[in-house]
Parts: C-alpha cells; structure tokens; sequence
C-alpha cells in the first residue's frame, strides 16, 4: 500500500483512438496524428488500456512507439488477441504464421470465422502475442494482460484448465481474468476467488448493466494489483446491434455514480495498486468520466 494507508490508483480509458472520440472534441485540432494523439492523452492519464490488440497481433514497432511516446511513469494494458480467450476471428485476422501452423488446413476464405483448437498453432499464437509486448516489458511500462473470457466460457473444470495453460504460457506476466458468464460468481464465488489468487491472477472488477447472465463481480483481491472495468450501465444498448463497438457503452456516469465507485475502490485495501479503466468509450464518455474520478480519488487519499 502506498504510505501504508491507501494503494496507488491510476485512471484511465479502453483506447485512446476510437472514432468516436476522435470526432468528439477531446483532442485539440493539432493532434492530426497517431503520435500526438497518444502524447496528448498521456498528459491526462497516466494509464491506458489497448482494445485493438484484441482484433489483431500487436506488433513489436507499435509497442516500441507506445513505449517511446509516453512518459516514464506510463502504463499499458493489453487486451488479449480473441483466439486466446477463445474468441472465434476471421480467418483473415490470423497472420499467416498461424494459418500454416493450423492442421489440417482451413478453407481459404476471408470470411470463415475460425477457433484456434489447442495444439501447435494456440501456442505460437501465444508466443508471438508475448513477444510482441518485449518493449513495452523492457521500459517498465507494461501492466496487465486483459482475458476478457466469452459469455459461453462458463465455470467448468475445462475451462479452469485452459486458464492454467493461459497462466503457464505467459509465465511472468500479470493477467488480469475478466468473466462474462454469472456462473463464476453464482454459488462459488470463494472458489472462483481461491482459484484466481492460487495461480496469481488479477481478479477484473466489474461495473455492467443489471442482466441475470452478467456476474456481478465482488470488489475483492486476488494479487497485490486491482483491476476496475467500468463499462457503463446502458442495459439497451449493450445488448443491441450497433454498427460502432462503442455504441454498446454509450453512458455517461452521474457525478453521484462515480463517487459511490469510488468509495467502494478506495477500500480495496488489499491492494498496493488499482488500475480503474472506463470502457464507455463512446465519444468522450469515457474521458470525462476518467477525469472526475481520478480526482475524486485523489481528493480523499
């Protein structure tokens, strides 16, 4: 705990580059590049969240840039490429290592939507996504590896186990373990809770709309690292068909919100650091919202 009394928070948003808030105004007109735009969101926040990573590979240059353009004290959080949280992608996704390593081999089609099954080709899908991530490791700036887990990856012993592998393949990293399904946390929260802290995984926090599949997670530790997603509580539109990803988080949290969140986050005790991360990341909701509670937080440490 930082001064024996309170943990370290960081604020910050699930992407720094969304359309839709590219077009909202937060970024000042001189920020026209990729470069600037991550500079000027670091002098706000002091972490961030990658939501592309999830679509594809990261690359090692990219991560060399994030690493270069952002202040020493600066974090990253990656969010795992799908076919690791078992996600089904389009086969055009995959790099082409990965589709020589499938086997047999999967018809040539850019639209068949394909699930890695374990075996040679899951594991250099795993190697690649860590290697990738190097520079980011190499200057400090690397947080938690996000496994945003499926609403149909349910608590079973299987699935327990392909979480084992995730931890035993990325060995040294911190993964943060985000679940969809209420299964997790219906009747078995202590087991859920012991599994995660017995194999050193961050328990992610979250904040959704009320939906009897959703988990209502508790605000518990597993490591010394707390993980708060915060997705907004817009029921409608999450479970609606948007043409945008970030139409489905489209709610601004009230100033009364945040601060009842951010009492419940101030007593994580537990916790020697805890990363909160708005994932209402249509136009600026997210920011604003990132912004008050920042110094809501701050106020009272």
């Amino acid at each position: 705990m930082v001064d024996g009394r309170h943990p370290r928070f960081r604020v910050g948003t699930a992407s720094w580059t969304d359309p839709s808030l590219l077009e909202s105004g937060f970024y000042p007109p001189t920020a026209t590049t990729a470069e600037a735009r991550l500079r000027f969101y670091a002098q706000h926040f002091d972490t961030v969240e990658v939501d592309s990573t999830f679509y594809a590979l990261p690359n090692e240059r990219n991560a060399y840039l994030w690493a270069r353009r952002t202040p020493q004290d600066f974090v990253f959080h990656i969010k795992a490429f799908a076919p690791l949280t078992q996600h089904p992608v389009e086969y055009r996704q995959l790099p082409r290592a990965l589709r020589d390593a499938l086997s047999p081999p999967l018809p040539q089609s850019e639209a068949e939507r394909v699930k890695l099954p374990l075996g040679d080709a899951l594991d250099l899908c795993f190697s690649m996504f860590a290697g990738a991530l190097t520079p980011l490791r190499r200057a400090g700036k690397l947080g938690c590896l996000l496994f945003q887990f499926p609403p149909w990856f349910t608590a079973t012993e299987e699935h327990e186990q392909y979480i084992r592998l995730c931890r035993e393949k990325l060995a040294g990293f911190m993964i943060a373990v985000e679940f969809r399904h209420r299964s997790w946390f219906a009747e078995r929260t202590g087991r859920t809770l012991g599994f995660l802290r017995e194999h050193q995984l961050v328990h992610v926090i979250l904040d959704a709309p009320e939906a009897p599949s959703l988990p209502k997670t508790p605000f518990a530790t597993t490591t010394a690292t707390a993980y708060v997603r915060l997705h907004g509580r817009n029921r409608e539109a999450w479970f609606g068909r948007h043409e945008r990803a970030s139409e489905r988080f489209r709610y601004l949290y009230t100033n009364a919100e945040l601060q009842e969140l951010a009492e419940r986050i101030r007593g994580l005790h537990d916790a020697e650091t805890v990363h909160v991360i708005f994932n209402n990341c249509y136009r600026d909701y997210g920011v604003r919202n990132a912004q008050t509670m920042a110094k809501l937080l701050e106020e009272r440490t």
